[in-house]
This record gives structure tokens, C-alpha cells and sequence, in this order.
């Protein structure tokens, strides 16, 4: 497992990271056992870098990552959670210095820890980054020694630009993979110019990139890709990275046809997002202890041929930047 510096922080972290959404909900059901396994698994495979939220199963992700390194013991991951998805309605008026406050107090708990690794503003309304008040509500709790460090998890490519302009915001959590390509445009050069650490989320757009799925595939009411596929719950970005399913499965193919012998699509397009040297780390998800090591085996491949990025980069500009490019 190679590792890469996460931005100001100084922190060395994996490459590959561990999302923690999918242990969490929303994703069908995992149980304890298999979400702590694949969590072993990933750090045992070399993961330092967990990413999770306090909504990700009203704090059941958090739960179970805090009950798995008390089980380890030894030299902590860095792990990061989120913040503001909890308010209901989600609204800019509740980022409020008592609600964050109240939010990283229950995510210290959930995690058995006194200060957070980083603490993200959870996708937060476009009201939010033009609200300097909010970011320096963040700077007290790092005064007060409630978190070390904070960034947000954006949306769209503009969020990212803007939140970056807050001087003590050191992350931008994004969606980058082969089906959302605008970052490379110039969020990843800005963020690099800036040393912010930039973690790519959704890495295989909701499981459409393992190349897994069928027009026959289908999921559990309490999976996101059943309830969210046309942005019914949160964004629709959030689902197969905002590409109409059939679409995605057309290009999915043309993509299989690339991937090289003994390498798997998944493996393939987490090494794509590597090819970034502004990607800090990838964080997929994982359900069980073989999506995890071969998450985490993805670092190991060698690099992309130029000839190959540049016919997934057609790819994209063909098949799928006329439904995402411009409104992410």
C-alpha cells in the first residue's frame, strides 16, 4: 500500500482509503460482523484513512470503526467523519455555532475519542460557503481542541473552488472517477497550488464500475440505488454518479474492453483516480473482507497507459459529460 500526503495536515495516509457509508446504511443490509470484517480486513491490507459520517446509520459507521480499533489497539488510522447532515430540514440557517458543536460532541462520543482526526461540512446548502461565521465556528472547536482539522464535502465542482478560499479549510472530499471527470479540469490544479488534500469519493459510482451490474440487477428498498435513483432522498449525483443507469451500462462495456488481463474493473478504475497526483486518497466502500482487500490491491497496479487514459477520457466526452459535465 503506497501512501500519499494529506495536504497541510502533514498527515501520511493510504492511498486507498475505506469508505464507511456502505457499513453504515443505505446501502442494503450489512451486518455487524461482516462491516467490522471488511473494516480488518482493509486496515490489515494497510489502510490508514477511514472516511465516515454521523448520519451513516445514525451513527452505527462510527459505532462499529470505534469498536474495531479498540480491538486492534496499536498506532490509530486517521479517520475522518462529517457534520450537518443531521439538521432536519437541512437547511443554511442550521449551521449554527450550538448545532456544529452538538454534532462533533456526538461524533467524539460515537468514535471513543477527545478530539477529531477531521471533521468534513457534510455537502452542505450553497448558502453555507459564502457564510464566513460557519468556518469560524470550525475554528473554534479546533481552538478548543474539539478537532484538529476540517474541510467539506462538496457537491459540485464551484463548491470546491469556493470553500477552498477559507484559510484553514484543508480537505475537499468530491466525486472523481472515470464518470466524473470535470474535477481534473481545474478543481485538482487550484486544490494542488493551494496543498489542499483532496479524498475521491464515490470512486465506482455507486458499484456501476466494478462492472457487476445488469439491466436485470436489482436492490433493497433500504439501498440508496433503489430510493435515490432520480435524487428522490439527496442529490441525485450521489447515485451512479448522476448517469442515467442505462447509459452508465453502455459505457461500462466499453470500459471492460480496456481493463487489462487479471485486474478487475474495480481495481481499474480506482488506479485511474491514482493516475491524479492531486488525489490524496480513494475511498470505496466495502461490504465484506473480498471487496476490501481487493480495494486496497488497487494500489499495487501499475500505471495506465497514456493511450488508455486518453480513450477514457473520449469516452467520457462522448458518452457521458452531456448528462454530468456541466451540472457538477
Amino acid at each position: 500500500m503506497k501512501s500519499r500526503t494529506f495536504g497541510r495536515t502533514g498527515a501520511e495516509v493510504s492511498e486507498i482509503g475505506f469508505g464507511a457509508w456502505a457499513i453504515g446504511g443505505s446501502w442494503g443490509d450489512v451486518s455487524s460482523q461482516d462491516a467490522k470484517a471488511a473494516l480488518h480486513a482493509a486496515l490489515d491490507s494497510g489502510v490508514t484513512f477511514i472516511d465516515t459520517a454521523d448520519v451513516y446509520g445514525d451513527g452505527r459507521s462510527e459505532q462499529l470503526i470505534a469498536q474495531v480499533l479498540k480491538e486492534r489497539g496499536g498506532q490509530r488510522p486517521f479517520v475522518a467523519t462529517k457534520a450537518g447532515r443531521r439538521l432536519s430540514p437541512h437547511v443554511a440557517s442550521g449551521y449554527t455555532r450550538e448545532n456544529l458543536r452538538a454534532f462533533v460532541e456526538r461524533s467524539l462520543r460515537n468514535l471513543e475519542v477527545e478530539c477529531l482526526d477531521l471533521v468534513q461540512l457534510h455537502c452542505p446548502p450553497p448558502e453555507v460557503y459564502y457564510q464566513q461565521e460557519v468556518f469560524g465556528y470550525l475554528d473554534d472547536l479546533v481552538s478548543a481542541g474539539k478537532i484538529a482539522h476540517y474541510g467539506v464535502s462538496v457537491e459540485k465542482v464551484e463548491e470546491g473552488l469556493k470553500a477552498i478560499e477559507y484559510p484553514n479549510v484543508k480537505s475537499i472530499q468530491i466525486i472523481f472517477n472515470i464518470f466524473r471527470q470535470r474535477p481534473l479540469s481545474l478543481f485538482l490544479d487550484e486544490a494542488q497550488r493551494r496543498d489542499i488534500a483532496v479524498i475521491a469519493r464515490v470512486p465506482l459510482a455507486s458499484g456501476l464500475l466494478t462492472g457487476k451490474m445488469s439491466a436485470q440487477t436489482t436492490f433493497a428498498a433500504d439501498d440508496h440505488r433503489h430510493f435515490n435513483r432520480h435524487g428522490e432522498a439527496f442529490d441525485v449525483g450521489e447515485t451512479f454518479s448522476g448517469v442515467p443507469y442505462e447509459v452508465a451500462l453502455a459505457a461500462v462495456e466499453k470500459i471492460r474492453a480496456l481493463v487489462p488481463e487479471g485486474v478487475s474493473m474495480a481495481q481499474f478504475a480506482l488506479r485511474w483516480i491514482l493516475m491524479e497526483s492531486g488525489i490524496s486518497t480513494v475511498i470505496p466502500g466495502a461490504r465484506n473482507v473480498q471487496q476490501a482487500q481487493s480495494n486496497s490491491a488497487a494500489s499495487g497496479l501499475p500505471p495506465i497507459p497514456a493511450d488508455v487514459m486518453q480513450a477514457l477520457w473520449q469516452l467520457y466526452l462522448d458518452d457521458i459529460a452531456p448528462y454530468v459535465h456541466q451540472r457538477w
